[in-house]
């Protein structure tokens, strides 16, 4: 299809628009993750919408000694990207545009959720992330915009943005999409030397051993409940060969569904022995929380749950996480 450019919030008000526009928000780069976000625009866009993709490397999310002047800048290759994948519009207008005064002295602040983990990490990310998503939201006027869930804390931030400011557009999150030795698709990935990028695939392998441990655990709970709580527990249990189970049924009825301090532990072991790889991973957080407020959850926690990482592996940054559900006996959502 025939994607059009624009530079101007006066040009994308121009068009005219007739069904829903959904807006997906890019700092260029454009990779299969963002071609997945703009595919899932165009479904909820309708043939008769519009999607329109934004391009802007947004200096107020950066910090001192973070990579600003070497993000890649590809606009050539993120117009056809984007029209490849369903895009009518790309948006990538100059700094100036976005922030005609300079630096905006007005500005989203995230509050406490935007302080843990990413926020702690990153000093005043969350702020310049919200105070340009705010922005390009009015500059866009969209129905639906769409990001993506390997940045969780950045989602989840955006739906209290919109909820508590009232915001009149619908957030809709896209799952992780991932390369096919599991690293999740980042624009950062690219920095990645050989050895960097091997060692760098123990953050994906921490968390599919937590999911792992957490369907297992989810499994043998809800195996145990099925059958009556007396000896003929343990008898049905040996029968299916859960010796170790059978000789303790009451520990494994009463267990907590999941363990969210063993879903920590089976990722902690994978960071651990990555820590000694040539080059080695350097962990910065991991971190089992409530993707309510992005807080750690405890062991009695039920409900939706989400287990993040974040590492660098050389000069390179690099976050992931996945979704898990506490207490349902299933394994993750």
């Amino acid at each position: 299809m025939t994607t059009t450019l624009l530079s101007t919030a006066g040009e994308l008000h121009a068009r005219a628009r007739a069904g829903r526009r959904a807006v997906v928000m890019t700092m260029g780069a454009l990779h299969e993750g963002h071609a997945t976000l703009i595919r899932t625009a165009r479904a909820l866009a309708g043939p008769d919408g519009e999607v329109v993709v934004t391009v802007f490397v947004n200096p107020l999310q950066f910090g001192a000694g973070e990579d600003l002047d070497r993000y890649p800048r590809t606009l050539d290759a993120d117009v056809k990207l984007a029209g490849e994948s369903g895009a009518d519009v790309v948006f990538a207008p100059a700094v100036d545009e976005v922030y005609p005064g300079g630096e905006p002295q007005v500005r989203i602040t995230a509050g406490p959720m935007g302080e843990r983990l990413e926020g702690a990490s990153r000093p005043g990310h969350f702020d310049g992330m919200l105070t340009v998503v705010a922005k390009l939201l009015h500059l866009t006027r969209p129905d639906v915009a769409l990001y993506g869930q390997k940045d969780a804390q950045q989602l989840a931030l955006i739906r209290r943005m919109v909820r508590d400011l009232n915001f009149g557009v619908e957030i809709v999150g896209v799952p992780t999409v991932r390369e096919e030795d599991g690293l999740a698709l980042s624009s950062r990935n690219r920095y990645l030397s050989p050895a960097e990028r091997r060692t760098a695939l123990a953050l994906s392998s921490a968390l599919f051993a937590g999911q792992d441990r957490h369907a297992a655990q989810e499994a043998l709970r809800a195996r145990a409940r099925e059958v009556p709580a007396t000896r003929a527990r343990a008898e049905a249990l040996s029968a299916i060969g859960e010796s170790r189970a059978a000789a303790d049924a009451h520990a494994v009825a009463t267990a907590v569904p999941g363990g969210p301090a063993a879903v920590r532990a089976a990722a902690r072991q994978v960071l651990d022995e990555a820590a000694r790889l040539d080059p080695p991973l350097v962990l910065d957080y991991l971190a089992l929380v409530d993707p309510s407020d992005f807080t750690d959850i405890g062991d009695d926690f039920t409900g939706e749950a989400v287990l993040a990482v974040a590492a660098r592996v050389g000069a390179t940054r690099l976050i992931d996480n996945i979704p898990l559900t506490f207490g349902t006996f299933g394994a993750a959502s």
